[in-house]
């Protein structure tokens, strides 16, 4: 019999309770954010150590006390001023899919775990691949971040391409896959942990615009095959994280095809460019890519965190993974898309495909076409705002809603000018008034802006540059 602090725990009663209070406090907060009021901050900024003993002291044992303290002391991705990372600013009625997904908690790893889930997943993945060009052959699935669907691409390529079977019987060559030297460094991560080490990522250098220069691909594998290494595959960026660009996907298709590489294709961030007739030319030739990453949480409005990895041929999506666990899966003589233990690193993992379903289902692909060409409209609108500027230097016209700039000095000494920089966004953090995030690129130190908020304006991107300009003079 249940003692009564677990009858307290599950009381249907109180959760009702305490859950309209935190939806009303929600939306409190979600009109606050979308027309701020004067002074209104997108985050009040602590030291790690100074929030650590915040936490340390605070003591209250009421739900709403911790959930209304927790609200204030998080950065706020709704704020009109947050233009830092990539990180959506969450369609609201994901907010209660993922409550869903949290309560029902269905694991997923087999079908009688994820029923719903499992075919909303389906649905999903196959409309993805539509989009992409590819033919009903093509399957796909959900995992829980770019990272790990890039890794998982990866060993799937491996699998393919290599010459031997590394899963079963490890390595006996070295092995190597191509990139670019502007990708995510979540590639270079992963054919780390494959074991390919630093001679395994043959990385090609960038053109003047941060894109991978193709000119140099066969030049680089004749440099790899001399030193005995084994190219099985190349990705492209869709586009780099640090500026936003776009790599050639179409030569580097061709290259891949000449080859007989596996191509792959990083459309973490801009993949859902796809959606958007104005912009799709950016993914011109991924169609050709043996598989491809699209994040839900970065371009199309979902929480983190849910990325689709999409294969043009559906079968390699289940040999990724191959092996015995006769407590979970059985073997099975029809395609059982269903069990997705048996294609996805994870075992349990969250009921995702909710958020898709849910915006899909009841908003259309419009919306996801009016959020991309609305982002990448203010991201190229606002460089040329910042090419207006004469005290200003952009790093490159961008492709996307990714602008890296910096503030010149009169002496022009790039040393002076990269520690400028680095303080101007260490002010703006601890002023808390707008966020940014800031990179480095060929040794200059450029802030950078990625407006994931639909409800930026240019006037408010006009204040960032006048905010940027007295920091800097006061500094100086």
């Amino acid at each position: 019999m249940a003692t009564s602090v677990l009858e307290n725990v599950y009381d249907p009663e109180a959760f009702r309770k305490l859950g309209h209070e935190l939806v009303d406090s929600l939306a409190d907060h979600l009109s606050a954010c979308l027309a701020p009021s004067e002074g209104q901050k997108v985050m009040d900024w602590q030291l790690p150590e100074d929030e650590l003993a915040f936490w340390h002291a605070f003591d209250s044992k009421e739900p709403t006390e911790i959930f209304n303290t927790v609200l204030q002391r998080c950065i706020h991705t709704h704020h009109p001023k947050y233009i830092g990372h990539q990180v959506s600013a969450p369609a609201p009625i994901t907010s209660l899919s993922a409550m869903l997904s949290a309560l029902l908690n269905n694991g997923m790893a087999v079908y009688e775990m994820g029923k719903a889930p499992s075919a909303l997943e389906r649905v999903i993945t196959d409309k993805l691949c539509e989009k992409l060009g590819y033919s009903p052959d093509a399957r796909g699935f959900l995992t829980s971040g770019g990272t790990l669907a890039n890794l998982t691409a990866l060993l799937t390529a491996r699998r393919e391409k290599a010459p031997e079977n590394v899963w079963e019987a490890g390595y006996s060559q070295k092995l190597g896959i191509m990139v670019s030297e502007e990708a995510h460094y979540c590639v270079d991560r992963a054919a780390r942990i494959m074991g390919l080490g630093s001679e395994g990522i043959i990385k090609i250098p960038s053109t003047v615009d941060f894109v991978m220069d193709t000119s140099l691909l066969d030049t680089y594998m004749q440099k790899a095959k001399a030193q005995g290494i084994y190219v099985f595959a190349i990705v492209g960026s869709a586009p780099s994280t640090s500026t936003g660009m776009y790599d050639d996907l179409e030569t580097i298709a061709s290259f891949a095809q000449k080859h007989k590489l596996w191509f792959h294709v990083d459309g973490a961030h801009g993949g859902a460019a796809i959606f958007s007739p104005k912009y799709k030319n950016t993914l011109k030739g991924i169609d050709q890519a043996d598989s491809v990453v699209i994040d839900g949480h970065k371009m199309m409005l979902m929480p983190a965190i849910t990325t689709a990895l999409l294969y043009k041929n559906g079968n390699t999506s289940y040999t990724t993974f191959s092996q015995k666990a006769d407590y979970l899966l059985l073997q099975s003589q029809e395609e059982d898309w269903y069990n997705k233990a048996k294609r996805t690193f994870e075992c349990t993992k969250l009921m995702m495909s909710l958020h898709w379903y849910m915006l899909w289902q009841t908003e259309g692909e419009t919306l996801f076409d009016d959020f991309v060409t609305t982002l990448y409209d203010k991201g190229i609108q606002f460089a040329k705002t910042v090419q207006q500027r004469a005290s200003f230097e952009l790093a490159v016209s961008p492709m996307s809603n990714i602008v890296c700039f910096r503030l010149k000095l009169a002496s022009g000494k790039l040393e002076q000018e990269n520690a400028l920089n680095l303080n101007i966004r260490q002010q703006l953090l601890e002023d808390g008034d707008f966020y940014i995030v800031q990179t480095k690129l060929r040794g200059k130190q450029y802030l950078r802006v990625t407006l994931m908020n639909p409800f930026t304006t240019e006037t408010i991107l006009e204040q960032l540059l006048d905010r940027i300009e007295e920091i800097g003079r006061s500094l100086v």
